[in-house]
């Protein structure tokens, strides 16, 4: 069989079955192998994003992990497109594929090919990506190797109560980041979406390390509770209330932004608890979207919280940021949202959500000048392109510029 040719259907269906089978801990070399068997390749790797989406790890042992910006496997990733390497004398070359499933980003493959890539190679890398994502599910190694330093306890809880951090759907693209990666305390965000709707939430639990992640633990499950339970915005907000309420008697508190967007025209439904922001990007302009200030989740026990509206229309792209992020200040005392913000907002415009986050987030930490932040902090950004048709009613509530 040439290897420019893709295998017959039956030959293919025996490689899907041969990667479905694969034990969870054994994937990655099992995918390797396929690619030696079929493709002459030599050289396969399968390498995963950690959890700062700055390095490609590789799941074969004693290989350097390999920087995002300014490689060609990180090309690959960033793109999400297929980046092949010069090729060599004898005709090889290196090939990278982006591993995603439904947006979600796991990582590269990349494979040493004799004379060029088989056609299925990319079909084979959709297969591997769906494995890998459900392989996770079951096995701590994939988890270990994206690391590349310690979680802390907090992180740890954080990252295993996040849902998948970025996703394409046929009216949006979203991502979102959690900073710093490995020592996050109570910053977290959270989503659902059905044929309908797409709830969207940001949370900032009080205090720091373990107390405030445990916190935040609590509230978004009260949140889901309520959400999966058929509530709407204010059901949710409210027994997320009660539960933290009855917990810690107004001691300790969520503040948490709840946002409903309807799929179908646009229009968002929000309620503002606490301290998280939102700005929406409409025309290449950044604006701040403001709301009545209503109680964090657990200040009182009995908040009747109350809904506001907005809309977005195709091409809005909208950022929300916890306090980590709007009440950060440089060194010199100089508010992030003044000006660094919008400007990191304005230098994503043309950038997909994964890679505008990874990047405001480098704006971010490069804002602080070498110093440690003062707080952890989430960045969310989401993209509305809407349904054929749909463009939303009047604006909504807008405030001050970014």
């Amino acid at each position: 069989m040439s290897t420019y040719e893709r295998p017959v259907e039956d030959e293919f269906r025996g490689i899907e079955q041969a990667v479905w089978a694969a034990p969870p801990h054994r994937l990655a070399e099992v995918a390797n192998g396929l690619i030696d068997r079929y493709a002459n390749g030599g050289d396969a790797g399968v390498l995963l994003i950690d959890y700062r989406q700055a390095f490609l790890v590789p799941t074969v042992r004693g290989r350097p992990d390999v920087p995002v910006d300014n490689t060609l496997p990180g090309r690959a990733f960033a793109s999400q497109r297929i980046v092949g390497e010069p090729s060599r004398e004898d005709g090889g070359r290196l090939v990278h594929l982006p591993l995603t499933v439904q947006g979600e980003r796991l990582g590269v493959l990349t494979v040493g090919l004799p004379d060029g890539a088989p056609g299925w190679l990319e079909d084979f890398a959709v297969v591997v990506a769906r494995a890998l994502k459900l392989a996770d599910q079951s096995t701590d190694l994939f988890r270990r190797i994206r690391r590349r330093t310690r979680l802390t306890l907090a992180a740890e809880i954080q990252w295993e109560l996040l849902p998948a951090p970025s996703c394409d759907a046929a009216e949006f693209h979203f991502a979102g980041q959690l900073e710093p990666a490995y020592a996050v305390w109570g910053d977290n965000f959270d989503w659902a979406a059905s044929e309908e709707r797409l709830t969207l939430t940001v949370s900032n639990g009080m205090g720091s390390g373990t107390d405030a992640a445990v916190l935040t633990h609590l509230a978004i499950s009260a949140l889901r509770n309520a959400r999966r339970s058929g509530g709407d915005l204010v059901e949710q907000a409210a027994l997320a209330d009660q539960t933290l309420y009855a917990r810690h008697r107004g001691e300790r508190h969520v503040a948490t932004l709840l946002l409903d967007f309807d799929l179908a025209t646009g229009r968002v439904r929000a309620v503002d608890a606490g301290s998280p922001m939102i700005f929406r990007v409409r025309d290449g302009v950044p604006e701040g979207v403001g709301f009545d200030a209503q109680m964090p989740l657990g200040m009182f026990g009995d908040t009747l919280y109350e809904v506001e509206e907005f809309t977005v229309r195709p091409g809005d792209r909208l950022v929300l940021v916890s306090d980590g992020v709007h009440s950060a200040l440089s060194p010199e005392g100089a508010p992030f949202t003044r000006s660094a913000l919008a400007q990191a907002m304005r230098a994503t415009r043309m950038q997909a959500p994964p890679e505008a986050v990874r990047t405001m987030i480098r704006h971010f930490i490069a804002f602080h000048e070498d110093t440690e932040p003062a707080d952890d902090a989430v960045i969310v950004c989401l993209d509305w392109t809407g349904r054929d048709g749909a463009t939303g009613g009047p604006g909504g509530p807008v405030s001050g510029g970014a």
